[in-house]
């Protein structure tokens, strides 16, 4: 039912061995993306816990030696999900003082509704200390939803979006979950991508809009998006993707959050 990914990115050294501590916790719509309003989740969908690390030591060459542990707890406390320390080594290049980390969580699509805890434990393998920090996640009931949402640079979804500058174009990726299917066993969507500039204004008269290819696939469970999107201007703007079940006479609605920034000048 649930299934994780922890990994852990090492973008500096901590020369000083303070308490290892945990801290810059927040949630992110894939990885290094923009940052989620909460963390409530439909079946289908994937979460992202992003954090620092202060205090992990790091040898001479810079390497890092640490291990991730993952609880699942639901409202009654009993563990649903355990994963297991999973151990890694990395290497620290550009100085300073904290280490970014994440871990992903995946939800399966038949995931009962309520209320979840996730504990994320790391421990630095070369001093022994250890850290933990627990984040509460609501799981709706299954229904018909937009999951996975994120940006990247490429419209295959390998390598993400991090930071948005003027003059870039990015992919906003998403995929539609619990669709109703026509005799014929085929869905019928119709996607739509409008973008609001920092006043809720649109962007464009016009939203852009999609339709899935007509060669698909019987009994479909989650069904891709992909629009492209061209940064031309600086601010802070929020992209609203639809999704309307034509079978079922259903709308689905996500927003996130994208702030570009302006070009460096020559």
């Amino acid at each position: 039912m649930w299934t994780t990914i922890a990994l852990l990115s090492v973008l500096a050294v901590a020369p000083a061995q303070a308490d290892l501590s945990l801290t810059n916790v927040h949630s992110t719509h894939g990885l290094l993306g923009p940052q989620r309003q909460d963390d409530t989740l439909a079946p289908g969908d994937m979460l992202f816990v992003c954090f620092d690390i202060e205090g992990i030591r790091i040898d001479e060459e810079g390497k890092v030696r640490y291990s991730m542990a993952i609880e699942l707890s639901d409202a009654s406390g009993k563990v649903v999900f355990r994963q297991a320390p999973k151990e890694k080594e990395a290497r620290a290049s550009l100085g300073g003082a904290s280490v970014p980390a994440f871990a992903r969580l995946n939800v399966g699509l038949d995931t009962p509704r309520g209320d979840y805890q996730m504990k994320i434990t790391v421990k630095d393998l070369a001093s022994g200390r250890e850290q933990s920090l627990t984040r509460g996640l609501k799981v709706l009931a299954k229904s018909f939803a937009l999951v996975r949402t994120t940006v990247t640079l490429d419209t295959d979804a390998h390598y993400s979006a991090a930071v948005f500058t003027c003059g870039q174009g990015v992919w906003v990726q998403s995929s539609a979950v619990g669709f109703a299917q026509d005799r014929g066993k085929k869905p019928k969507l119709v996607f739509e991508m409008r973008v609001l500039d920092e006043a809720g204004r649109p962007t464009l008269a016009k939203s852009v809009t999609g339709m899935p290819p007509k060669e698909l696939p019987n009994n479909l469970f989650g069904l891709p998006l992909a629009f492209p999107l061209t940064l031309n201007r600086p601010g802070k703007f929020t992209v609203e993707l639809q999704a309307s079940d034509q079978v079922s006479g259903k709308k689905t609605r996500i927003s996130i959050p994208i702030l570009v920034q302006a070009a460096p000048k020559g």
